[in-house]
């Protein structure tokens, strides 16, 4: 890990994430939803959260889906990819940076039950982001994917599937 990001490690307090990269919650609403108001979700949860999340450029983030859309904000570091692959099997690549003209965007919606992951474009490099989610997130609203399931469902995206997930 680079020099910079130990030291974004180490400021912010971050901890280790199952997805991979680093990571401290930031915010949690005192605002809870009730689960009757909720569709994909069982029980109560906090109306948002937020997260510092860190990636080292030798790792990459798993794919995951979570219950709730999330946003992710990007604030320091190398540009960073996210892969998407929505409930229909399409797939999309957003870069979170901040060079428009390169076709960065300092922020991009992750809509509720799209698999996605998350590659530093620089891999001697690091990206420090923030993800914002609405319902607030819970683990138990948090799957990590399935290397054989996924590749079942989109076999036309095995190259993207075996480099993110463990």
């Amino acid at each position: 890990m680079s020099t910079e990001a130990k030291y974004w490690v180490e400021k912010l307090n971050l901890q280790p994430h199952p997805e991979g990269g680093y990571y401290r919650e930031t915010y949690r609403s005192e605002q809870r939803l009730l689960g009757c108001c909720l569709h994909e979700h069982e029980g109560p949860r906090a109306a948002a959260t937020a997260i510092y999340f860190l990636l080292p450029g030798e790792q990459f983030s798993a794919l995951h889906r979570l219950r709730s859309d999330e946003i992710w904000h990007f604030y320091t570091g190398s540009p960073l990819t996210l892969h998407i692959i929505d409930p229909q099997g399409n797939l999309s690549q957003t870069k979170l940076g901040a060079n428009a003209d390169n076709g960065e965007t300092f922020q991009v919606v992750v809509k509720a039950g799209c698999w996605f992951g998350a590659t530093v474009d620089d891999p001697n490099g690091y990206t420090l982001v923030g993800c914002t989610v609405a319902p607030g997130f819970e683990f138990e609203d948090f799957e990590l994917g399935d290397r054989q399931k996924l590749l079942e469902r989109y076999p036309q995206h095995r190259e993207l599937i075996e480099r993110l997930t463990r």
